[in-house]
């Protein structure tokens, strides 16, 4: 049997929706809905101050292998401030979503090396003709 550390207990829950509450000027979610079809994996949050923000589910962390069923079952909370999905036990904070910010430091870290690591004919062309001028070029010394 796996041992699980709890981190964060029911009363520091509590206290930080009570303390989300009183964000006059963070803007919360009203609705939250998930839309699918061809091509299309969407979350779609309508804000208290009018907006809304669209995102790719296969940005957020937790999400990439939700099936359309897990992905459509996301619940508000913590009046507005919290989207949970209960089937995949997953929780993600909006301010934090609405600053580009879909999961934890680690996890948005392999996102940027696996993109930098991406190769394409337009790329291996680049590199071929700098390494033919004799690399990448250094970076000027400021002048001070």
């Amino acid at each position: 049997m796996t041992k699980h550390k709890v981190l964060t207990s029911d009363a520091e829950i509590d206290r930080a929706i009570k303390r989300a509450a009183s964000l006059p000027d963070e803007p919360r979610v009203i609705t939250a809905d998930y839309k699918s079809g061809p091509g299309l994996n969407l979350l779609i949050l309508k804000l208290s101050n009018g907006q809304r923000r669209v995102i790719p589910i296969e940005n957020i962390q937790g999400l990439q292998r939700a099936t359309k069923a897990q992905a459509s079952q996301v619940r508000i909370t913590g009046n507005g401030t919290g989207l949970r999905w209960p089937a995949l036990n997953l929780d993600h904070y909006v301010p934090n979503l609405l600053r580009d910010v879909y999961g934890t430091s680690q996890w948005m870290a392999e996102i940027g090396r696996r993109g930098g690591a991406v190769t394409t004919p337009a790329k291996r062309k680049s590199a071929r003709a700098n390494g033919r001028k004799g690399g990448r070029p250094r970076r000027q010394a400021i002048a001070g």
